[in-house]
């Protein structure tokens, strides 16, 4: 079982100990997602993305039954153009060895999770791995499900496994953890302008007012 801290600084996520697992964001499994606004998942998994790949978190990107559910949404792709997702037939992520040896391959035990649908294709590979010695993270706003009541079910049934839900900015504020950290500032301001939604805007006009002031 997971021996993952439930408090203290060391339950809170860093680059250094974190893989990140972008599960089946698929054409066929957006069309089907009602839990959230579909464009807001999908802008918030691509902006888990560029965090990722700023920080330098390994990413490992997987889909199902590609040729009939449809690639990798290109806005994820293009973050990462030179990688060839993981295409399985197995509907439980974490059955399929590839994947599994993908993330192993890293040494990190802090696994951050996102996919459609929360309910199957986040929520299996999540209970599993918790099993296995994962810390496991899933971030719920980059994942949706078929209905309300499938997503938010899922994520209780993954909270009763161990695993712990957030966010998307929660994990970008966790590995940035000090704006001391000035080499990826910059990177973080661009990715919150572009998918922090009000908070982006914000952002954005508190830069002009200090622009103004300089």
């Amino acid at each position: 079982m997971s021996t993952q801290a439930k408090n203290g600084l060391d339950a809170l996520l860093t680059p250094q100990e974190s893989v990140l697992l972008l599960i089946d964001h698929q054409p066929f499994q957006v069309a089907n997602l009602h839990s959230h606004e579909p464009t807001m998942v999908v802008n918030n998994a691509v902006g888990l993305a560029k965090a990722a790949k700023l920080f330098d978190v390994p990413t490992v990107l997987t889909t199902v039954l590609a040729d009939r559910g449809g690639h990798l949404l290109q806005q994820i792709q293009d973050v990462f153009p030179e990688q060839e997702p993981i295409d399985r037939t197995l509907i439980n992520t974490w059955q399929d060895e590839r994947v599994v040896d993908a993330v192993g391959a890293t040494g990190r035990r802090k696994l951050v999770m996102a996919g459609l649908w929360t309910e199957i294709c986040v929520a299996m590979p999540a209970i599993q791995a918790a099993g296995e010695d994962y810390d496991v993270y899933a971030v719920t706003d980059a994942s949706g499900g078929v209905s309300v009541e499938a997503h938010e079910m899922a994520v209780r049934r993954m909270i009763g496994a161990g695993v712990t839900p957030l966010n998307w900015l929660a994990v970008v504020a966790e590995w940035q953890r000090d704006w001391a950290r000035e080499e990826t500032v910059p990177g973080q301001a661009e990715i919150l302008t572009q998918h922090g939604g009000a908070g982006g805007i914000a952002f954005t006009w508190e830069m002009q007012l200090l622009a103004g002031r300089l």
